[in-house]
């Protein structure tokens, strides 16, 4: 394969690709803790209402649809002599520690000062979790232009996050009740103190161990508006948009909907804390296949296959009966196996995306092309919470009570069909992406020619 224009005769040592793929692990420290018990945190701990709790967790995505965009700007003209993107490893995690604290305190508030305090925080802690997040994620498109290079890279990410994952829905429950001795609301916030820490330690050794190499070859910096400009001409950047959205909304509507399935409809809410680690080993698994899997299937046909099994897999959850334990897990697994290669192909197409963008028009903006990505996970989160609260608003759920028959339907709906739905409108998607393999060789060799010639 041709060397891309930005990239260097170099290769990506191990010590580069594991340190990046840990920071990974860091953040699902608090991203696993932000999907899978966050709701259930508001409803059952903090006593806010379904509603209300979601409707807050849509609106504070929302509004990270105008920070993203200005976060992924400010890091693209960042300066510094650590690079562009590795800074924000370096001096934002204790902010993002201690904010993570205060999401998971129960202060003794009225209704409406418990979601006063729930929506500050929350805003709060979304918006400088991004702030380390994009940065993090752009730092794969320029730490190399190795198309082989970003799978490895993006691989090592992904497994050490399902890892990550896997950690925290294990650990998180044991822990509230350990540093809580009975008292949740005590153990939450103990709990997420030492998550905070624990990332914040990660963060700093990624931050040592990655160099940042890709240079763009435009010399003068574009501006924001043309940066944008240039993103809403790039076919391929919007159908990862709503790729990501769309993935995140299936993979969210289930891992919310676990804690509620195995507390109301299995009566087993202890199976949690191995089900969901079930399932993303099992997806820490696939995505170490990842590289493997693109040295003989391109990454466009290998998404839609991905989520066309994906699809047959979650809707045959519908039919599992509740005491058929044994069939629950085998379908998690199986489905891990072939979600987890879904976001390091994701992640590795957008920078492909940066690339084809530079090859086009000659300008790169790295840090807005993924904010693509951070805001698509966030939104397609939002509305999972969303629909998964006027779920059960319209039909009678209650807290700590036995369910209604239509409750415990809906519960089941949302770890079935209605996933299943949206992993089936991504495969649609991946049909109309045009950047497969021999298009981006061609690319990467146009751009290796203008960088020799303008050297």
């Amino acid at each position: 394969m041709t060397t891309p224009s930005h990239a260097t005769a170099r290769p990506l040592t191990r010590r580069e690709i594991v340190g990046y793929g840990l920071g990974d692990m860091g953040f699902n420290f608090y991203w696993t803790n932000i999907s899978t018990f966050l709701l259930i945190f508001y409803t059952d701990v903090f006593g806010i209402t379904a509603a209300a709790a979601a409707t807050m967790l849509f609106v504070v995505k929302i509004f990270n649809a105008f920070t993203d965009p200005m976060i992924g700007a400010f890091a693209d003209r960042t300066q510094t002599r650590w690079g562009k993107f590795r800074p924000y490893l370096l001096f934002m995690p204790v902010p993002l520690a201690v904010i993570g604290v205060l999401t998971y305190t129960t202060p003794d508030l009225g209704p409406t000062g418990k979601l006063v305090w729930a929506y500050v925080t929350y805003l709060l802690l979304m918006t400088v979790y991004t702030s380390v997040n994009l940065p993090y994620s752009a730092l794969s498109g320029v730490i190399t232009g190795d198309a082989r290079e970003r799978n490895a890279v993006n691989a090592s990410r992904f497994v050490a996050g399902f890892a990550g994952g896997t950690i925290v829905t294990f650990a998180s429950p044991k822990l509230v009740a350990w540093l809580g001795a009975g008292d949740a609301a005590l153990g939450w916030t103990l709990t997420m103190v030492f998550w905070g820490i624990a990332a914040a330690l990660i963060f700093v050794f990624t931050f040592s161990a990655t160099t940042e190499r890709v240079q763009p070859v435009q010399a003068e910096p574009s501006t924001v508006r043309q940066d944008i400009a240039d993103l809403r001409a790039n076919l391929p950047w919007i159908l990862l948009f709503f790729l990501a959205l769309i993935i995140m909304l299936s993979i969210t509507l289930r891992m919310t909907s676990a804690a509620y399935y195995f507390k109301y409809v299995v009566n087993r809410p202890d199976l949690l804390a191995t089900f969901m680690p079930a399932y993303l080993l099992a997806a820490a698994a696939g995505t170490a296949c990842t590289p493997l899997l693109t040295r003989f299937i391109d990454k466009r046909k290998l998404l839609i296959w991905l989520m066309l099994i994906s699809t047959v897999l979650s809707t045959a959850f519908l039919f599992v009966d509740a005491g058929q334990i044994w069939l629950m897990y085998a379908l998690q697994i199986a489905l891990g196996l072939a979600l987890g290669p879904k976001s390091p192909l994701s992640f590795s197409m957008l920078a492909d995306t940066a690339d084809f963008n530079e090859w086009r028009n000659g300008r790169r903006a790295t840090g807005m092309t993924f904010a693509a990505s951070s805001f698509a996970q966030k939104l397609g989160t939002a509305v999972a919470v969303a629909v998964i609260g006027a779920l059960f608003t319209t039909l009678g759920y209650v807290p700590n009570v036995a369910q209604s028959a239509e409750s415990q339907a809906g519960i089941v709906w949302l770890m079935s069909v209605i996933p299943a739905a949206f992993t089936l409108m991504a495969a649609v998607i991946m049909i109309f992406y045009t950047l497969d393999n021999p298009t981006m060789a061609r690319i990467q060799a146009d751009l290796a020619a203008r960088k020799a010639a303008t050297s």
